[in-house]
């Protein structure tokens, strides 16, 4: 009943088409734009986080009735992630964030990455003030993945993804 659902919907059909339009390989791009959430975080991101999550499970069931849900990998990214500490009432920018792969195709219920240690300031490493953690792993390797399921060549990777080889050994993905 979402604007992303919606969306969804049609990604669905046309993905569901393309052998008839000739389009065998598609990518979509679809935005769920509002997250920046300076103040009433708690409530902001569960009204928020409820519409995503009903949006990519209607998604994913209409993908098997369509019996294309081995062909497809969704996933979601974002431009920042949040500090951990509050402003107030709400949270900050900061550098680290999280991402959703899904999919039948996705080997699931891992963690792509190292998860951080949730302690700040001294504590922490990687906190470099505020509740701002350095990330410890680059969308370069998470987008350097779904390019190989992709069909791209581990021997393109960089020239595609030019800093992987600053996080990254190539020749393991």
């Amino acid at each position: 009943e979402s604007q992303l659902a919606s969306q969804l919907k049609m990604v669905a059909k046309t993905i569901a088409a393309s052998a008839d339009i000739g389009l065998p390989q598609q990518t979509y791009f679809l935005r769920y734009i509002g997250w920046d959430h300076h103040s009433e975080l708690l409530n902001q991101h569960k009204s928020m986080l409820t519409v995503l999550d009903d949006a990519l499970d209607a998604f994913q069931r209409s993908l098997k009735e369509l019996s294309i849900e081995d062909k497809v990998v969704t996933f979601t990214g974002s431009d920042f992630g949040r500090s951990l500490t509050s402003n107030g009432n709400g949270t900050d920018h900061g550098w680290g964030g999280n991402a959703i792969v899904m999919g039948q195709p996705v080997d699931g219920g891992k963690i792509f990455g190292k998860y951080p240690e949730i302690t700040l300031d001294t504590e922490n490493a990687l906190d470099i003030g505020g509740g701002v953690l350095i990330p410890t792993t680059s969308t370069d390797e998470l987008y350097a993945a779904l390019a190989l399921w992709f069909g791209v060549a581990k021997s393109d990777l960089t020239r595609l993804f030019p800093n992987l080889q600053n996080f990254h050994n190539k020749n393991n993905p």
